[in-house]
């Protein structure tokens, strides 16, 4: 009897001191993985005056400058300047809107203390990686969308190749995104994001051509322009409507798919070490 309750006494003494043990998710958390995206999700349309009609307030303030007050009735590379001018507009909203969810949304919780959130629950890094860039491209390609119903009235630009829309288009949603969760994780106070906004996204994205051909523009900004990964994206986008590059499609199909993968790489080596994550 008292073998057995030093026995019993060991086991209860045993269990006390080991730690706990995390649950295991053999595979991937599917349920854990849609919670994280649908809340990406929510986020923006929770503040939908914001997110999603400001953008299109201000694709649309664009086509009046650009194209009523300045373009007129000239033409660009063969077409319309209007219709040459509205698959740039959309894809600046693009790369903007899906920049910012994902930006925003770890800015926001790191002062809100919520970072624990992403990390507490039994989610991988390469899960909290597919759900951020998911809902950044999801906002991104939404705002997209509507701002090209907008734009349509004013420009009615063709669809010359429909998969150099879908193509550039979601590449560029998930480039920005994954750029979003770097910038987030890696600014401790709205001042950076707002450097990272203003001193690379912003010059970048008038650099690439946009409301104009590249060729017109002096030196040493033309050539700046062929290094700028922002001038592929939309001349790629603008090849899906009219069906001219000003660029290589090769050149700019191979950079888009291999920006996807390295910074999509490096984002989730973040989550893994827990950069400013992890205190």
């Amino acid at each position: 009897m008292r073998a057995h309750m030093r026995d019993m006494k060991d086991i209860a003494v045993s269990e006390a001191v080991l730690p706990p043990v995390a649950r295991e998710y053999p595979g991937v958390n599917w349920e854990g993985l849609k919670t994280l995206y649908v809340r990406e999700v929510r986020r923006f349309f929770k503040v939908g005056m914001q997110t999603l009609a400001a953008p299109v307030v201000t694709a649309l303030l664009y086509m009046l400058v650009f194209v009523v007050a300045v373009g007129g009735g000239r033409s660009v590379n063969g077409v319309s300047y209007g219709a040459f001018v509205a698959p740039g507009l959309i894809m600046m909203q693009i790369l903007s809107n899906a920049f910012a969810n994902s930006s925003s949304s770890l800015l926001q919780a790191k002062f809100n203390g919520l970072m624990g959130d992403f990390v507490t629950p039994p989610l991988s890094p390469f899960e909290q990686l597919v759900g951020f860039g998911a809902g950044a491209a999801t906002r991104g390609l939404f705002v997209g969308a509507i701002s090209a119903i907008a734009v349509w009235f004013f420009a009615r630009p063709p669809i010359a190749q429909p998969w150099a829309i879908a193509y550039f288009g979601l590449g560029a949603a998930l480039i920005m995104g994954f750029i979003g969760i770097m910038a987030g994780l890696w600014a401790e106070k709205f001042d950076h994001m707002a450097a990272v906004t203003n001193f690379v996204i912003m010059p970048m994205t008038f650099l690439s051509g946009t409301f104009y051909l590249i060729e017109k523009l002096p030196e040493p900004f033309r050539s700046f322009s062929k290094f700028n990964p922002f001038f592929y994206l939309i001349d790629g986008f603008r090849y899906g409507f009219i069906g001219k590059a000003e660029g290589s499609l090769v050149i700019g199909a191979s950079m888009t798919g291999a920006l996807v993968l390295f910074l999509g790489w490096v984002s989730l080596r973040m989550f893994q070490t827990g950069y400013k994550i992890k205190t």
